[in-house]
């Protein structure tokens, strides 16, 4: 059974997910990926009440994780999600996406929004089926492709 719980982005099996999203990313971007070079997601960003960091867990071990970014009166950021390929295809990305989705609106986003490469068609997948509608780019993430946003109240 997979468990998603908050988690401090500091414990160890957060950091494990995120090193496994960070080198996932510079194997699968045309010219790798270097966090330094990205929009930050700090743990002081992660952490309530900034925002929130989810681990998905199966057996007691981390196969995926998702973070959100709150913003007072701006959209709320989705950040980091990543799922274990040995976790893939059971769903848990979904999963993921709807638990950032309800602790956001838990804490008064009406509007979340994401961006992602293009390299990572699977994600561009599921963030379409989950309702997301692509809109013009609204930071200047460098690695970025494609810009989504969804509206929680209409969820």
């Amino acid at each position: 059974m997979v468990e998603i719980t908050p988690i401090d982005p500091a414990h160890p099996h957060a950091r494990y997910c995120l090193q496994e999203y960070f080198a996932e990313l510079n194997r699968r971007f045309e010219t790798g990926f270097d966090p330094a070079r990205s929009i930050p997601a700090a743990d002081d960003e992660l952490r309530l009440p900034s925002g929130l960091f989810l681990l998905a867990s199966l057996r007691g071990e981390p196969i995926g994780c998702g973070a959100l970014k709150f913003h007072d009166n701006e959209p709320t950021e989705i950040k980091r999600m990543w799922v274990a390929d040995s976790a893939r295809g059971l769903g848990v990305g979904r999963r993921l996406l709807s638990e950032l989705e309800d602790h956001a609106g838990r804490h008064g986003a009406r509007i979340v929004r994401l961006e992602t490469n293009k390299t990572l068609a699977e994600a561009i997948s599921l963030y379409r089926s989950a309702g997301y509608i692509e809109v013009a780019a609204f930071n200047d993430e460098p690695y970025a492709h494609h810009w989504f946003e969804k509206n929680l109240t209409s969820k």
